[in-house]
């Protein structure tokens, strides 16, 4: 019998190994393959999941650092330049080291390549790309790199940046199919979030309008229906700063009524031209006016310093475009934030169109209550006159008929007296019926559009214009006489300026808060010399204490004059 062992005995068992190794590790690689479908298909379903967008960005970038086993994943959002990135994802990255390494990149070497070169890119060590140069300092190192393109519909919307493949291996092809796979579907996951997103800023701009409506159909002041229409917008957009300005009637300014936010009060009451100003450029154009740097944008001028710590902006017109603009909408982000996008601000226009046709149904609404009630004063004026006033007129005749045949002296002066007070309630009832037939004052016989006509006439002597702002109800709670001393008094100080100051500048500031109204003149003149003509301080002193109120000069360290003319208001009865 021959050895068991024998060489011949030996071949057949090898092979036999080898085929079940090579087996095993095909089994290994199906199972592997399978293993693999099912992570990439968990990602997927994950990230699908997701409505929120941020939180599908991140979704993303995990998926995609656990799918290829990097220690290292970035998903960078492409900005609307095109070749900048301006949102960074990052994963295995702490913050600390963030904090030591500094700004997230913008998209220069070789992220800005896949930028450039829209399609996958595998190499087995960064550096030696011809695009690369370098990390910064305390950046971790990196050498292996994977990255792909994320498509939303036919645009670009940012790269996934994978390094590092644990175990010192390199990204092969499956990797790169895997990651490009799961690239695809993250499209469809941004582009989902994104449109849910969409529907529920088009909802709160919609629930928006629907309170302004509401607010000015039920009555609302208009002061309050504009000050919550900056409010929402500031508050949907997140902006810093809203503002809006009317048009002063006839003069060709705007008036910022309202402001919320950041520095509101350096906006508040200034009279704007349409020239030089986003909002009077935006309001004479009936369209949008954006910038990108409201603190270096040379189409506003900068005085008066209002935009501190602001950038990026946008005006929008309060109006359909079609019958002009009856308002407009400033706001304002913070520097640094993200420009107002074009989607951002066709949503902006749409809710100021809405509101401009709240107003317009507010307003002839109140016309046809005004109607109303000019028609009912009619009605009992033509009663007071055709009906009262004859009775009265012939009680009078009959009387006065019936006094001479009174022969007693007493009685007879009774009924003369008597007479005598029927002609004089007939005066009564023709004056209400004057006062029920007169015409209410116009805009242009208010005080706000009086001031802006003393500043712009003003502007001829002085040689440049002044900055006015005027806050509180001034046409409202100024009564006529009231105002006539402080358009007088308005004249007078600016004309001292004109005269005496050698000024290069004059501020008015025209205030009320119902119970007293405040007039601030300053200049950044030569000053009051002394022992110098004063008869125009004394007749502005005068026209304060004929009120009840005063009038008060100073010189600021910094050169200049102030005068401050203030007196109180009568109670309303």
């Amino acid at each position: 019998m021959g050895s068991p062992d024998r060489p011949r005995d030996l071949l057949p068992q090898l092979k036999l190994d080898e085929l079940l190794d090579e087996l095993q590790s095909r089994i290994d690689a199906v199972r592997g393959t399978r293993d693999r479908v099912h992570s990439l298909l968990g990602a997927v379903l994950a990230v699908g999941r997701d409505l929120n967008l941020e939180q599908a960005l991140r979704s993303i970038v995990e998926a995609a650092a656990t799918l290829v086993d990097a220690e290292y994943a970035a998903l960078g959002v492409i900005g609307p330049d095109g070749r900048t990135l301006s949102a960074f994802h990052t994963v295995g990255v702490s913050d600390a080291q963030i904090a030591e390494i500094g700004p997230f990149p913008e998209g220069h070497g070789i992220l800005g390549e896949l930028i450039r070169h829209p399609e996958p890119l595998r190499l087995e060590k960064i550096s030696q790309h011809p695009a690369s140069y370098g990390f910064p300092a305390r950046h971790p190192p990196m050498n292996s790199f994977l990255g792909v393109p994320i498509r939303v519909r036919d645009q670009v919307f940012g790269n996934l940046y994978l390094t590092e493949k644990r175990g010192g291996v390199e990204f092969d092809e499956e990797d790169e199919s895997v990651l490009s796979t799961l690239a695809f579907a993250a499209g469809v996951a941004i582009d989902n979030a994104r449109l849910y997103e969409d529907s529920r800023l088009r909802e709160r701009w919609l629930r928006a309008n629907a309170d302004i409506t509401h607010s000015l159909m039920s009555g609302s002041d208009r002061a309050v229906a504009l000050n919550l229409i900056a409010e929402r917008a500031r508050e949907i957009s997140g902006s810093a700063l809203a503002a809006v300005a009317m048009p002063l009637a006839g003069s060709g300014l705007l008036n910022v009524e309202i402001a919320v936010g950041v520095d509101a009060e350096a906006h508040r009451g200034l009279v704007l031209p349409l020239d030089r100003t986003l909002m009077g450029l935006a309001f004479s154009a009936a369209a949008p006016v954006a910038s990108d740097d409201v603190t270096r944008d040379k189409r506003v001028s900068p005085d008066p310093p209002r935009f501190q710590g602001l950038g990026p902006a946008v005006a929008i017109p309060i109006g359909t475009g079609d019958d002009g603009s009856r308002g407009v909408v400033l706001l304002c982000r913070e520097t640094g934030r993200p420009v107002y996008s074009g989607k951002e601000t066709e949503m902006l226009r749409g809710f100021a169109a809405q509101a401009a046709i709240a107003m317009e149904l507010a307003e002839r609404r109140q016309d046809a209550q005004r109607i109303a009630v000019l028609q009912d004063r009619d009605r009992i004026a033509r009663d007071l006159h055709d009906l009262a006033i004859q009775r009265l007129f012939a009680t009078g005749m009959t009387l006065q008929s019936a006094g001479r045949f009174i022969e007693h002296p007493e009685a007879s002066e009774r009924v003369l007296r008597a007479v005598d007070d029927l002609d004089e309630t007939i005066k009564i009832i023709r004056s209400a019926i004057f006062g029920l037939r007169a015409r209410e004052t116009t805009a242009a016989e208010g005080l706000r559009a009086r001031a802006v006509q003393v500043a712009g006439e003003a502007a001829e002597v002085l040689g440049f214009a002044p900055s006015l702002r005027m806050e509180g109800l001034l046409d409202t709670d100024v009564p006529r006489e009231f105002a006539d001393h402080v358009v007088a008094v308005l004249s007078e100080a600016l004309t001292n300026v004109a005269r005496h100051a050698h000024a290069g500048r004059a501020d008015v500031v025209l205030t009320t808060d119902g119970r007293e109204v405040r007039l601030k003149v300053s200049d950044n003149g030569v000053g009051i010399a002394a022992g110098g003509r004063r008869s125009g301080l004394r007749n502005m002193a005068e026209r304060a204490e004929q009120l009840g109120g005063l009038l008060e000069i100073s010189g600021p360290a910094s050169g200049g004059t102030v005068l401050e003319w203030h007196v109180p208001l009568p109670p309303v009865r």
